[in-house]
Protein backbone atom coordinates (compact mmCIF):
# COMPACT_ATOMS: atom_id res chain seq x y z
CA UNK A 1 0.00 0.00 0.00
CA UNK A 2 1.39 3.33 -1.09
CA UNK A 3 2.18 5.59 2.19
CA UNK A 4 0.25 8.53 0.28
CA UNK A 5 -3.54 8.71 0.39
CA UNK A 6 -2.71 11.94 -2.18
CA UNK A 7 -0.19 13.21 -4.57
CA UNK A 8 -0.70 15.91 -6.67
CA UNK A 9 2.12 16.15 -10.20
CA UNK A 10 2.41 19.94 -11.64
CA UNK A 11 -0.77 20.75 -10.49
CA UNK A 12 -2.61 24.06 -12.35
CA UNK A 13 -5.11 25.63 -12.63
CA UNK A 14 -5.70 29.35 -14.46
CA UNK A 15 -9.00 31.52 -14.76
CA UNK A 16 -8.30 33.09 -18.44
CA UNK A 17 -4.78 34.82 -18.27
CA UNK A 18 -4.63 34.48 -14.46
CA UNK A 19 -2.00 31.43 -13.35
CA UNK A 20 -4.26 30.51 -9.57
CA UNK A 21 -2.49 27.40 -8.92
CA UNK A 22 1.29 26.73 -10.41
CA UNK A 23 2.68 23.40 -10.52
CA UNK A 24 2.00 22.33 -7.16
CA UNK A 25 2.90 19.18 -6.01
CA UNK A 26 1.61 18.10 -2.71
CA UNK A 27 2.49 14.69 -1.09
CA UNK A 28 0.13 13.64 1.93
CA UNK A 29 0.69 10.42 4.60
CA UNK A 30 -1.65 8.10 4.95
CA UNK A 31 -3.33 8.47 8.71
CA UNK A 32 -2.10 11.54 8.98
CA UNK A 33 -2.72 15.84 9.27
CA UNK A 34 -1.06 17.83 6.97
CA UNK A 35 -1.37 21.49 7.37
CA UNK A 36 -1.84 23.43 4.23
CA UNK A 37 -0.43 26.95 4.94
CA UNK A 38 -0.34 30.36 2.59
CA UNK A 39 -2.25 33.89 3.04
CA UNK A 40 -5.62 34.63 1.59
CA UNK A 41 -5.44 34.46 -2.29
CA UNK A 42 -2.88 32.29 -1.99
CA UNK A 43 -4.40 29.10 -4.62
CA UNK A 44 -5.44 27.34 -1.43
CA UNK A 45 -8.86 26.91 -1.94
CA UNK A 46 -8.45 26.49 -5.55
CA UNK A 47 -6.10 23.28 -5.00
CA UNK A 48 -8.50 21.70 -2.29
CA UNK A 49 -11.70 22.27 -5.13
CA UNK A 50 -9.58 20.39 -7.44
CA UNK A 51 -9.09 17.47 -5.17
CA UNK A 52 -12.69 17.47 -4.44
CA UNK A 53 -13.71 17.26 -8.03
CA UNK A 54 -15.41 21.22 -7.93
CA UNK A 55 -12.95 22.32 -10.82
CA UNK A 56 -11.01 21.11 -13.67
CA UNK A 57 -7.20 21.13 -13.77
CA UNK A 58 -5.98 23.19 -16.62
CA UNK A 59 -2.87 20.44 -16.07
CA UNK A 60 -1.40 18.22 -14.32
CA UNK A 61 -2.63 15.21 -12.25
CA UNK A 62 -4.00 14.37 -9.20
CA UNK A 63 -3.04 10.19 -7.38
CA UNK A 64 -5.49 9.22 -5.16
CA UNK A 65 -5.01 6.05 -2.89
CA UNK A 66 -2.37 4.82 -5.18
CA UNK A 67 -4.25 5.32 -8.75
CA UNK A 68 -5.21 8.42 -10.98
CA UNK A 69 -8.26 10.09 -9.92
CA UNK A 70 -11.28 9.47 -11.05
CA UNK A 71 -14.94 11.07 -9.88
CA UNK A 72 -16.10 7.76 -8.50
CA UNK A 73 -13.08 8.80 -5.32
CA UNK A 74 -15.31 11.15 -4.64
CA UNK A 75 -17.12 8.19 -1.93
CA UNK A 76 -13.87 7.89 -0.12
CA UNK A 77 -13.02 11.83 -0.07
CA UNK A 78 -15.09 14.27 2.76
CA UNK A 79 -14.63 17.66 2.43
CA UNK A 80 -16.26 20.96 4.39
CA UNK A 81 -14.96 23.70 1.69
CA UNK A 82 -16.04 27.71 2.79
CA UNK A 83 -19.64 27.56 4.91
CA UNK A 84 -21.11 24.13 5.79
CA UNK A 85 -24.39 23.96 3.66
CA UNK A 86 -27.18 23.30 5.93
CA UNK A 87 -30.75 23.63 6.38
CA UNK A 88 -31.63 26.02 8.81
CA UNK A 89 -34.92 24.86 10.55
CA UNK A 90 -33.94 21.35 10.80
CA UNK A 91 -32.41 19.63 13.21
CA UNK A 92 -28.81 18.19 13.34
CA UNK A 93 -30.44 14.70 12.85
CA UNK A 94 -33.04 15.84 10.51
CA UNK A 95 -30.24 17.39 8.35
CA UNK A 96 -27.99 14.26 8.50
CA UNK A 97 -30.82 12.34 7.40
CA UNK A 98 -31.29 14.81 4.23
CA UNK A 99 -27.68 13.40 3.30
CA UNK A 100 -28.38 9.28 4.19
CA UNK A 101 -31.55 9.42 2.06
CA UNK A 102 -29.77 11.10 -0.88
CA UNK A 103 -26.41 8.36 -0.21
CA UNK A 104 -28.62 5.84 0.78
CA UNK A 105 -27.08 4.97 3.89
CA UNK A 106 -28.92 3.62 6.86
CA UNK A 107 -30.15 6.29 9.94
CA UNK A 108 -27.69 4.56 11.93
CA UNK A 109 -24.55 6.34 9.81
CA UNK A 110 -26.28 9.58 10.85
CA UNK A 111 -26.41 8.90 14.66
CA UNK A 112 -22.83 7.27 14.55
CA UNK A 113 -21.63 11.00 12.75
CA UNK A 114 -23.23 12.90 15.45
CA UNK A 115 -21.56 11.21 18.14
CA UNK A 116 -17.68 11.54 16.45
CA UNK A 117 -18.96 14.89 16.31
CA UNK A 118 -20.41 15.79 20.02
CA UNK A 119 -23.59 16.96 18.33
CA UNK A 120 -25.65 13.81 19.23
CA UNK A 121 -27.52 15.39 22.24
CA UNK A 122 -28.95 19.02 20.61
CA UNK A 123 -32.50 17.36 20.31
CA UNK A 124 -35.06 19.58 18.56
CA UNK A 125 -32.71 22.38 18.19
CA UNK A 126 -32.34 24.10 14.84
CA UNK A 127 -29.33 24.59 12.94
CA UNK A 128 -30.00 28.48 12.56
CA UNK A 129 -29.68 28.54 16.09
CA UNK A 130 -26.45 26.39 16.40
CA UNK A 131 -23.15 27.98 17.32
CA UNK A 132 -21.05 28.72 14.47
CA UNK A 133 -18.82 25.65 16.03
CA UNK A 134 -21.69 23.65 16.16
CA UNK A 135 -22.30 24.68 12.76
CA UNK A 136 -19.11 23.66 11.22
CA UNK A 137 -18.84 20.37 13.51
CA UNK A 138 -22.73 19.51 12.07
CA UNK A 139 -20.48 20.22 8.25
CA UNK A 140 -17.95 17.83 9.30
CA UNK A 141 -20.62 15.49 10.29
CA UNK A 142 -22.10 15.64 7.19
CA UNK A 143 -18.46 15.07 5.10
CA UNK A 144 -17.90 12.09 7.08
CA UNK A 145 -21.22 10.09 6.74
CA UNK A 146 -19.63 8.11 4.20
CA UNK A 147 -16.54 7.26 5.99
CA UNK A 148 -13.95 8.87 3.92
CA UNK A 149 -10.39 8.33 3.28
CA UNK A 150 -9.58 11.65 3.29
CA UNK A 151 -11.28 14.51 5.00
CA UNK A 152 -10.61 18.31 3.74
CA UNK A 153 -11.32 21.12 5.64
CA UNK A 154 -10.83 24.59 4.39
CA UNK A 155 -10.60 27.03 6.95
CA UNK A 156 -12.52 25.32 9.38
CA UNK A 157 -11.94 27.60 12.69
CA UNK A 158 -13.05 31.19 10.72
CA UNK A 159 -15.11 32.89 12.87
CA UNK A 160 -14.54 30.27 15.82
CA UNK A 161 -14.47 31.46 19.69
CA UNK A 162 -11.87 30.48 21.74
CA UNK A 163 -14.01 27.34 22.66
CA UNK A 164 -14.87 26.35 19.15
CA UNK A 165 -11.22 26.65 18.13
CA UNK A 166 -10.26 24.26 20.88
CA UNK A 167 -12.99 21.63 20.46
CA UNK A 168 -12.60 21.62 16.77
CA UNK A 169 -9.18 21.07 17.17
CA UNK A 170 -9.38 18.34 19.16
CA UNK A 171 -12.09 16.75 16.79
CA UNK A 172 -8.95 17.15 14.14
CA UNK A 173 -6.67 15.77 16.06
CA UNK A 174 -8.81 12.32 16.48
CA UNK A 175 -9.24 11.73 13.13
CA UNK A 176 -5.65 9.74 12.03
CA UNK A 177 -6.18 7.03 14.69
CA UNK A 178 -10.07 6.79 12.68
CA UNK A 179 -8.10 5.80 9.47
CA UNK A 180 -8.69 9.51 8.19
CA UNK A 181 -6.25 11.57 6.80
CA UNK A 182 -6.93 15.41 6.52
CA UNK A 183 -5.71 18.22 4.91
CA UNK A 184 -6.58 21.18 7.18
CA UNK A 185 -6.03 24.39 4.99
CA UNK A 186 -5.53 27.78 6.84
CA UNK A 187 -3.81 31.47 6.65
CA UNK A 188 -3.23 30.78 10.12
CA UNK A 189 -0.04 29.42 11.54
CA UNK A 190 -0.95 29.17 15.34
CA UNK A 191 -3.79 26.34 14.31
CA UNK A 192 -1.61 24.46 11.84
CA UNK A 193 0.98 24.47 13.98
CA UNK A 194 -0.58 22.83 17.03
CA UNK A 195 -2.80 19.70 15.23
CA UNK A 196 -0.10 19.20 11.83
CA UNK A 197 2.46 16.53 10.93
CA UNK A 198 3.60 18.14 7.72
CA UNK A 199 3.06 21.60 5.87
CA UNK A 200 2.89 22.90 2.90
CA UNK A 201 3.32 26.13 2.58
CA UNK A 202 1.06 28.17 -0.88
CA UNK A 203 1.72 31.96 -2.13
CA UNK A 204 0.93 33.43 -5.33
CA UNK A 205 -0.14 30.16 -6.76
CA UNK A 206 3.14 28.17 -5.73
CA UNK A 207 4.20 25.42 -3.38
CA UNK A 208 7.28 27.37 -2.04
CA UNK A 209 7.76 24.57 1.27
CA UNK A 210 6.46 21.04 2.13
CA UNK A 211 7.94 18.76 4.99
CA UNK A 212 7.45 17.23 7.96
CA UNK A 213 7.07 19.67 11.20
CA UNK A 214 9.75 19.14 13.57
CA UNK A 215 9.83 20.85 17.26
CA UNK A 216 12.63 23.15 16.81
CA UNK A 217 11.61 24.61 13.55
CA UNK A 218 10.52 28.19 13.27
CA UNK A 219 7.20 28.21 11.46
CA UNK A 220 6.70 31.59 12.01
CA UNK A 221 10.24 32.80 10.08
CA UNK A 222 10.04 30.18 7.78
CA UNK A 223 6.21 31.10 6.57
CA UNK A 224 7.39 34.79 6.10
CA UNK A 225 10.16 34.10 4.05
CA UNK A 226 8.25 32.07 1.43
CA UNK A 227 5.55 34.58 1.30
CA UNK A 228 7.84 37.26 1.35
CA UNK A 229 9.57 35.20 -1.82
CA UNK A 230 7.17 34.28 -3.76
CA UNK A 231 5.71 37.78 -3.73
CA UNK A 232 9.10 39.21 -4.92
CA UNK A 233 8.84 36.80 -7.74
CA UNK A 234 5.35 38.10 -8.71
CA UNK A 235 6.42 41.34 -9.13
CA UNK A 236 9.51 40.08 -11.08
CA UNK A 237 7.54 38.62 -13.60
CA UNK A 238 4.77 41.35 -13.74
CA UNK A 239 7.64 43.97 -14.37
Amino acid sequence: MDSYILKTEKLCKKFGKQQVVNNISLMVERNSIYGLLGPNGAGKSTTLKMITGLLRPTSGNIIFDGHPWDRKDLKDIGALIESPALYGNLTAKENLKVHTKLLDLPDSEAREVLEIVDLKNTGKKRASQFSMGMKQRLGIAIALLTHPKLLILDEPTNGLDPIGIQELRELIRSFPSQGITVILSSHMLSEVEQVAQHIGIVSNGILGYQNEIHKDDDLEKLFMKIVKESRKEGEASND
